[in-house]
């Protein structure tokens, strides 16, 4: 044997077709023809590399929702924020906007931000600017009340703003005829 047919035979097991990479949603990603033209170093079409793969814009966290997944995102969100907890040896339930909100000013701000978000969702799902008005009524509200101390921790507790505007768009999203 000879030390061309060695290099002969490497040079052929390199060359030979690699396995294709399968995305999350089962497609086909070909390597090199990301965003930057795999010249970066990153790849964001998730191409592998040996430090794995980087999918922006695919799988179910980036990748483009349907209506009922972002309805139900939103959903959880408002769960989280207004009812996730329950009051021991009560019925009372309470989410961790009432906890969020026990920081002055600050608190408040930042769950106000995050009612604003789910209204924006709302809208993006195609929410009429009359519904978008009354959502945004009960944000302003909770927010405004929400500033008081303790007295606006009770009512965020019992108020439930979030609740309140998932309830509306679902009876909206309920009447609308269905989208394929």
């Amino acid at each position: 044997m000879t030390d061309d047919s060695i290099f002969d035979r490497t040079t052929t097991r390199r060359s030979a077709r690699r396995p294709p990479i399968i995305d999350q949603g089962g497609n086909e990603v070909h390597p090199g023809g990301g965003a930057f033209g795999g010249a970066s170093g990153f790849n964001f079409n998730g191409a592998g590399d040996a430090f794995g793969s980087i999918q922006f814009g695919a799988g179910p966290y980036f990748g483009p929702l349907t209506r009922e997944q972002r309805f139900a995102r939103i959903d959880a969100l408002a769960k989280l924020l207004d009812v996730a907890f329950v009051l021991p040896g009560t019925k009372v339930r309470y989410g961790i906007d009432g906890l969020i909100g026990l920081v002055p000013i600050v608190g408040d701000l930042i769950t106000t931000a995050i009612s604003l978000w789910i209204v924006r969702e709302a809208r993006a799902l195609g929410a009429p600017k009359y519904l978008v008005a009354r959502m945004l009524a009960n944000v302003a509200l909770d927010g405004a009340v929400g500033i008081v101390p303790f007295v606006g921790d009770a009512f965020d507790v019992m108020f439930r703003a979030n609740m309140r505007n998932i309830r509306i768009l679902k009876r909206w999203m309920d009447k609308q005829p269905r989208q394929s």
